[in-house]
């Protein structure tokens, strides 16, 4: 029995919030991904779009609850979420049509981009804290639990109990349904298969009749979407505060690095195994090994690694080795 509680203990603490913060990274490092494989530089500013889109769907999920508007036992977040993502593609546009387009037909160098993407980066950062200010929101409604601690140990009997609350399964079935349709858009439609030309070989591309604004419109669309519905979905798993999302960067940047920039295959497998080597080395590990040692035998410490203070240094250190040693990441990216 005592190996079943380990097992739910483990299920709870380690793997469903793994599997959540891994899907939450999987679509911001893919829409990071996208930006590097087709324009060709690293977006500093994509983790500032995404509290900039999710603010935008905070204020829209305001406004619909104060005119008696839900989602029922879903989050009325889902209904605001296509608000927010139209702001934030059209800002995004704008700022490419402002800021980027100029560098591009300059054919400046990538860190020219990179660095110009950084000055964006303050700014989204700016206006989203002066409109909807530095503190924690929460706007998670709806249903809360799929699965209560009382009702899994009423139907086992165990100590432990597993608990998988809505915002979880939300965040996965959306991640799964996102990446689904990122594929097929990219392997099956004529705008993705031009997209994919254009990664590929810009100048054979060109060649080809394809329309290079149209491509980086459509790009920027996208990665609009994917930062907005990663942004949301981290929100509703957590809550929103504008500086936590300037600090996934990092984690979102890695998961990209290590599973192969410019790879969306690798971003989303990059996704998954930066969050889960947070989760395992910030995991406090005495409760699981207190069920499968004596009572003589159980740790007196947490047996923790590192303080959750400290799951970037974690994504920092990760991002270092792979660059260190495989560059490319697990999928060969560029």
């Amino acid at each position: 029995m005592d190996i079943l509680n380990a097992i739910v203990a483990l299920l709870n603490y380690v793997f469903i919030p793994g599997l959540a913060y891994g899907s939450q990274l999987a679509l911001g490092a893919l829409g990071l991904t996208l930006v590097f494989g087709i324009l060709r530089f690293s977006n500093f500013a994509h983790g500032d779009t995404m509290a900039f889109g999710t603010m935008w769907v905070i204020l829209f999920t305001w406004a619909f609850q104060s005119m008696g508007i839900s989602g029922g036992v879903l989050p009325t977040a889902l209904l605001a979420l296509p608000f927010g993502i139209a702001i934030t593609a059209a800002f995004v546009l704008a700022t490419d049509r402002m800021v980027y387009r100029f560098y591009r037909k300059k054919k400046a160098a990538s860190i020219i981009l990179v660095i110009v993407s950084t000055g964006v980066m303050f700014i989204t950062n700016g206006l989203t804290r002066i409109i909807i200010g530095p503190q924690e929101q929460n706007f998670a409604d709806g249903g809360r639990f799929l699965l209560s601690a009382q009702q899994f140990k009423a139907a086992t009997g165990l100590t432990e109990a597993l608990v998988i609350k809505s915002t979880t399964a939300i965040t996965v079935v959306t991640a799964a349904i996102c990446v689904a349709l990122l594929f097929w858009f990219l392997n099956r439609t004529r705008t993705g298969k031009s997209m994919r030309a254009f990664s590929d070989n810009e100048d054979l591309a060109l060649l080809s009749g394809i329309n290079p604004e149209r491509v980086v419109m459509v790009t920027w669309i996208i990665a609009s979407a994917l930062a907005v519905i990663a942004g949301t979905l981290y929100g509703l798993d957590k809550s929103f505060r504008p500086f936590i999302y300037f600090q996934l960067l990092l984690p979102i940047a890695a998961a990209a690095v290590v599973g192969g920039l410019g790879n969306p295959l690798g971003a989303i497998a990059g996704g998954f195994v930066i969050a889960f080597s947070e989760v395992f080395v910030t995991y406090a590990w005495k409760k699981v090994v207190g069920y499968l040692v004596d009572l003589d035998l159980a740790p007196t410490t947490l047996l923790q690694l590192l303080s959750t203070d400290y799951k970037f240094a974690v994504s920092f250190s990760i991002l270092i080795i792979v660059l260190l040693f495989r560059p490319t990441g697990i999928f060969k990216g560029k």
